[in-house]
């Protein structure tokens, strides 16, 4: 098994890993829309998603996979207002690929996270 990080504080904090690799398949925890280079979070619903892919396919790549390998993720948004906003960055990133997906309307840990994503990758 590996465990990969993205540098994030809250993964020590909080005791989890960015993801975990075990075999064929890749855990990536559900990821925020802070850019992690600069611990900033922008405002705007559609950054924060285009910032949480980023950090996905960091974490993928990282673990040897690929975007295309994801099979399987889960959105939770704050406010079912905020949809329209994301769609067009969420079919950017996976529109071709397609995998299962459930979308939830929730709060988050902090106010200003709007967004996070959480997928499951398998190569084989």
């Amino acid at each position: 098994m590996k465990r990969i990080s993205s540098g994030s504080p809250f993964e020590l904090k909080m005791g989890y890993s960015r993801a975990v690799v075990k075999g064929d398949w890749c855990f990536v925890s559900g990821t925020t829309g802070y850019d992690y280079t600069t611990m900033t979070m922008p405002g705007d619903v559609a950054q924060q998603t285009q910032n949480c892919f980023a950090t996905i396919r960091g974490a993928l790549a990282e673990a040897g996979f690929a975007m295309e390998d994801i099979v399987r993720v889960q959105y939770t948004l704050t406010d079912a207002a905020l949809v329209d906003a994301v769609v067009p960055v969420l079919g950017e990133h996976l529109g071709e690929i397609r995998p299962a997906a459930t979308m939830v309307i929730a709060g988050l840990i902090r106010p200003e996270m709007l967004i996070e994503v959480e997928v499951t990758a398998f190569r084989g």
